[in-house]
């Protein structure tokens, strides 16, 4: 309980006891009692008159303090005390208990947001010192020890130990790092000293862009919240108004009506007009369904995007680093179009065995060397497998094609690398039998060379994944993927997809998506899930753009409306699941606060319910919807992996 809420309670329990004394108090001077009733309503009310009064003079008239000061002053007048003092006091509890859950929602996304690290461990002229990680450069060695927060992005050069990335992804088990791999910062160094070369400058690390997307989350706000918003505008002032005829206007028609006593109904009808429930539990659901979900790793950018979640009918995915590991390995090197340049026959003889290898070896460099200027995980996969040190000084004139590969100067020769549009391009007959994987293709000097296939795995949780999203309502799954027709096929049969698009350059993604979204019912949505800097655009232009987060590019992050830290296929129905939650708990609280308050609003214009009853229609059911709120922090995850 922070210091506000301390000083809050202390003012409900101190006027409490003097309404106490007042009701129980017997004396001769009633002026004695009013003076007790009087304490105790400005102890515990100076601060909404406060606020009542600066609106007033500011030209907000109509909110809830100008509402509970109306009533309660007028309560006092016609010399209600204790109803009126009641009515006060009970909005104060009300107002505490929706501090308190507030206070639990940002403790929940603090808890997140406690991965900012303090400093780092940097070696410079053969000493390691503290400083702020803001000073530290890319290039940078840094040292974290046991028990440290990793302070930045980086690679890990020497050591060995287990990183605790539950800050960042939500999972428990602790993940083994060491030589070459990358660690992200924010996670946790379990129990080895580890050296690392810092990848990312602080302000571009992964930290600083969870802490960025999560604070600024609340600022896009929901259907439901504009609704409101706008709802509380108008209503107020229209109730103030509607009250007002109703004390005034039957005493002066109806024979015998007292103005006492229609005042009386007029303060009843104030009071459980006043929209608290509405104003503070719809925000609140969504602020703590923000919190919930970035528990689990998903990371939501704005509480509308829940609603577009919850609404999705069509959802696309990339292939590679979303629905496969992205973890490329080389599974044959072929020299075929060497050895039938020189006159080898494809059915090799022992003796030409060697030939072959030799082949192979120059086919595997000159690519390596072309790749050397890539991080695309199928540039990596062969420089791994070359395994040898790259001097990229005999490499130029380096350029990329998007979509097909890339084309360089190595050692004077020039050299084509990329899929088999490139060759078609570069008018090269090459090598098109059907291979399981994805082919690079290898052309020098305008002879074709070769070609290296690379496999990809199936992450192991996509099968249950697709299986859970179709049981969440999704009409349609599709890929788009820039790969070739056969391994497009075969994963999407795999995952069993509805449709795969194949071949797709990062334009020809975007229309396909523009078709997709063309498709949806005037209500639906479509969401894309990707991961790559080309998916970036596809991202953007998705209704709900899902980013993997853990290894997707900065590109793909920033386009995107929802990352899943843990890369893991199985978070997204589980983030459909908690977004349709959520969606549910504020229509929920909607429909009970509006259908309880309508009730009370009849019966008090009616004078067949009194004070206590309207302290209900706006504390008790505030309470009540806050408390049904609070559920969305508290979603429990029923989502079981299926693993392949």
């Amino acid at each position: 309980m922070n210091k506000n809420m301390k000083k809050r309670l202390a003012r409900i329990i101190i006027s409490t006891v003097l309404l106490i004394i007042a009701v129980i108090i017997d004396v001769e001077n009633e002026w004695l009692k009013i003076t007790f009733y009087l304490l105790s309503y400005l102890i515990v009310g100076y601060d909404v008159l406060l606020r009542a009064g600066r609106n007033i003079i500011r030209g907000k008239v109509f909110d809830e303090n100008f509402l509970m000061s109306l009533a309660t002053i007028g309560a006092m007048f016609i010399r209600e005390y204790a109803e009126g003092l009641a009515v006060m006091l009970l909005y104060q509890i009300g107002e505490l208990f929706q501090s308190y859950s507030v206070n639990k929602s940002r403790k929940s996304i603090a808890d997140l947001m406690d991965i900012r690290p303090d400093y780092a461990n940097v070696k410079r002229n053969q000493q390691v010192i503290q400083v702020n990680p803001d000073e530290v450069k890319v290039g940078d060695i840094i040292v974290i020890k046991p028990g440290e927060r990793i302070p930045l992005d980086g690679v890990v050069v020497e050591g060995i130990s287990y990183i605790d990335t539950s800050a960042l992804t939500g999972e428990s088990v602790p993940r083994e790092v060491g030589q070459g791999q990358e660690i992200l910062s924010g996670c946790i160094n379990v129990n080895g000293l580890i050296t690392a070369e810092v990848t990312r400058e602080y302000e571009e690390s992964t930290v600083s862009k969870i802490l960025d997307l999560t604070e600024n989350a609340s600022n896009k706000k929901s259907q439901s919240e504009q609704f409101i918003t706008r709802f509380a505008r108008y209503y107020t002032p229209i109730v103030v108004i509607l009250a007002l005829l109703l004390a005034i206007i039957p005493p002066l028609l109806i024979e015998g009506a007292s103005f006492g006593d229609w005042t009386y109904r007029a303060l009843s009808f104030l009071v459980v007009s006043c929209p608290c429930a509405l104003v503070i539990s719809i925000p609140l659901t969504f602020f703590s369904g923000i919190g919930g979900a970035s528990k689990k790793g998903i990371l939501v950018k704005g509480s509308n995007y829940f609603e577009v979640l919850a609404r999705t009918e069509i959802m696309a995915f990339d292939k590679t680093g979303t629905l496969t590991k992205g973890v490329f390995e080389v599974q044959e090197v072929n020299p075929i179009g060497m050895l039938k340049k020189s006159s080898i026959a494809s059915g090799l003889e022992e003796n030409n065995i060697d030939k072959k290898r030799e082949f192979s070896e120059e086919l595997l460099e000159l690519t390596a060397y072309v790749e050397s200027f890539s991080n695309h995980p199928i540039s990596l996969s062969i420089r791994k497998a070359y395994g040898r040190d790259i001097n990229q000084n005999q490499v130029s004139e380096v350029e990329e094609i998007a979509g097909q590969g890339i084309e360089a100067v190595v050692s004077g020769k020039k050299v084509l690398v990329g899929n088999g549009k490139l060759m078609r391009l570069k008018k090269i007959a090459y090598y098109e039998g059907e291979l399981l994987g994805t082919v690079v293709h290898v052309a020098v000097d305008g002879d074709y060379y070769g070609y290296i296939l690379i496999a990809d795995e199936l992450k192991l949780d996509a099968v249950g994944a697709i299986k859970e999203i179709k049981a969440s309502n999704i009409k349609e799954t599709v890929m788009l993927t820039g790969d070739n027709k056969t391994v497009g096929k075969m994963v999407a049969d795999r995952l069993g997809l509805d449709k795969v698009y194949t071949e797709l350059l990062p334009a020809d993604k975007v229309a396909k998506l523009e078709e997709l979204i063309s498709q949806t019912s005037q209500k639906g949505k479509l969401a894309y899930v990707g991961d790559g800097i080309n998916d970036a655009p596809v991202l953007a232009r998705a209704d709900v753009g899902i980013a993997m987060g853990g290894l997707g590019s900065d590109a793909a992050i920033e386009a995107a409306d929802v990352v899943i830290m843990t890369d893991e296929p199985s978070k997204i129905p589980e983030a459909i699941r908690i977004s349709k939650k959520i969606i549910g708990i504020a229509n929920q609280n909607i429909a009970f606060a509006i259908g309880v308050k309508t009730i009370i609003l009849i019966l008090s214009a009616l004078g067949i319910t009194n004070l206590w009853m309207a302290i209900f229609g706006d504390v008790g059911v505030t309470i009540i919807a806050v408390i049904n709120s609070f559920r969305a922090l508290k979603i429990k995850g029923n989502i079981k992996k299926s693993y392949v």
